[in-house]
């Protein structure tokens, strides 16, 4: 067999294998996620201030655009942002520590909400680092999926437990 009987071999098997009465059409792209930077920027500024009341930020999704959309002193509040068919990001500010040393620590929350479909679940993953290139600075990143694990006591818990010391002025228990 020769190669140009081959090559006619080859071909007259392909078009047995591809429908060509079935036209081609473009496959549906899913669209890079951008970032508003200004405006996050601004909350993680405002959250992170000295001067300033602001406790949280939350980031959601508009389009396939992540901007602001949220900031408060109330934790309830914040709580209040996180639907079960979104997924967002949140930036909180707490105080930590015990009687002889406060100080302020920082979380950076990604919600996925448990309707969000595997595709949207997976794409958080990639969309977390370019929220991360504008929020730099937090103690803990967490992941939560429900509201049940959005908990002050137990985000004060996980801090305290990669936040270094802890004395205390309380008495030990030999």
């Amino acid at each position: 067999m020769s190669g140009l009987e081959l090559e006619r071999d080859l071909i007259s098997i392909m078009s047995d294998l591809i429908d060509m009465s079935v036209p081609m059409t473009p496959r549906k792209c899913v669209c890079p996620t951008t970032l508003d930077s200004k405006s996050i920027k601004s909350a993680y500024e405002d959250v992170r201030s000295d001067a300033s009341q602001t406790q949280w930020a939350v980031f959601k999704y508009q389009d396939s655009k992540i901007s602001c959309t949220a900031r408060g002193q109330s934790f309830d509040k914040f709580r209040a942002q996180f639907r079960p068919d979104e997924r967002s990001f949140g930036y909180l500010r707490m105080m930590t520590g015990d009687e002889m040393s406060r100080r302020l620590k920082f979380l950076l929350i990604t919600w996925v909400g448990c309707e969000v479909g595997v595709i949207q679940r997976a794409k958080v993953s990639i969309d977390k680092a370019l929220v991360k290139s504008v929020i730099t600075n937090f103690a803990l990143e967490l992941q939560v999926e429900s509201l049940d694990e959005v908990d002050l006591d137990l985000f004060q818990q996980k801090l305290m437990q990669c936040g270094g010391a802890y004395y205390g002025t309380g008495e030990k228990g030999i």
